[in-house]
């Protein structure tokens, strides 16, 4: 599954121009994206922390509005920190449970299933005893035009 979400978030960090970086060991954090442009009056380089979570316990597109992932309340504790300098943000992918309707080609297409959905958690207190379960709205698609949008808020000071 995580190589799934990996090639998920290599597809569209690819698409938007940023370039990655996996941080060995991990230190809470999955990927860190990084995007550079002259428009960008912050810095001319931005940097965003990922954190990628996934399940099969949600349908595609589900009715509800929302899905919802566990983390456990360190990893919440970290990415929910509100004065940053890197700002962070959780993307959450559903996938389907059985693992060969993962991925689906033909001779014009190359589809990864289903989807992912992105949410800054910032502010976000544990509720569990050791995990939270966070919600992330599912009208926030992760894909290379939210991924521009979130480099172009933190290119000009703001929050993903």
């Amino acid at each position: 599954m995580e190589m799934l979400q990996d090639g998920y978030l290599r597809a569209v960090a690819a698409a938007a121009g940023c370039t990655m970086a996996k941080p060995e060991p991990d230190d809470g954090i999955d990927w860190k994206l990084s995007h550079t442009s002259e428009s960008h009056t912050a810095d001319c380089q931005i940097d965003l922390k990922i954190q990628l979570k996934s399940t099969w316990t949600s349908a595609p597109n589900p009715a509800n509005g929302f899905v919802s992932v566990n983390l456990s309340n360190e990893r919440l504790k970290l990415l929910a920190r509100p004065n940053v300098i890197v700002h962070r943000i959780l993307v959450a992918m559903i996938v389907p449970e059985d693992i060969a309707k993962w991925v689906e080609a033909s001779h014009d297409i190359f589809q990864l299933r289903h989807c992912a959905y992105w949410r800054s958690v910032t502010g976000v207190q544990p509720s569990g005893e050791n995990y939270t379960a966070v919600r992330v709205s599912t009208s926030q698609i992760f894909d290379d035009v939210a991924l521009c949008a979130i480099m172009e808020r933190i290119g000009k000071g703001g929050a993903p």
